[in-house]
């Protein structure tokens, strides 16, 4: 016997199922679909908003290495400035001292002795000059330790030599450090 199908709902109703599978196939693959974009077009803002957010640090970096190079500027300006200003105070406060050295030495020089040459280095006065006896260069010796300015007198050599005849002239050399008075510290 042949087999007929005298029901044919069930074979609609196979063709509708089909139909309603296809359908919500195709509807997982648009939903699917938008979602990777509207995933892929989340992920695309948040790295320009991430890349605006580091170019703006950049810029905000290199603003601060500016103001750190200035500032750094400023700094060196800074110490020349205090550099300055302490060679100009050591300067004012060295201004009388020279001016009683000066004055301390013409007190101290016997008579018959001259000075040709007066040097100072770091508180030590080399003083070279000619006297017309040992003894003159003694006094001068006796007078520089007897001054509150100047400390231990040392004699480094006296030469005798004569000009002429007549006149014979001892050249002697000396060092001599230089002391603070008493009333110059308290001063300062």
């Amino acid at each position: 016997m042949a087999r007929i199908n005298l029901l044919p709902w069930r074979e609609e109703l196979r063709e509708e199922r089909r139909k309603r599978f296809l359908l919500g196939l195709a509807g997982a693959l648009v939903g699917a679909v938008g979602l990777i974009l509207i995933a892929v077009q989340y992920l695309n803002s948040a790295i320009d908003y991430q890349t605006a957010r580091n170019s703006h640090i950049r810029q905000q970096i290199a603003v601060l290495d500016e103001r750190i190079q200035q500032i750094s500027e400023l700094k060196a300006r800074r110490q020349q400035l205090l550099e300055r200003m302490r060679i100009i105070q050591d300067l004012q406060g060295n201004r009388p001292v020279s001016a009683r050295i000066f004055d301390q030495l013409a007190r101290t020089l016997p008579d018959g002795v001259y000075f040709t040459d007066v040097k100072m280095e770091e508180g030590t006065l080399s003083i070279t000059g000619a006297a017309e006896s040992n003894n003159r260069v003694s006094d001068l010796m006796r007078n520089l330790d007897s001054s509150d300015l100047f400390d231990a007198p040392s004699l480094t050599e006296v030469k005798a030599t004569t000009a002429g005849q007549l006149d014979q002239a001892n050249v002697f050399q000396l060092t001599v450090r230089q002391t603070r008075p008493a009333n110059v510290e308290d001063a300062q």
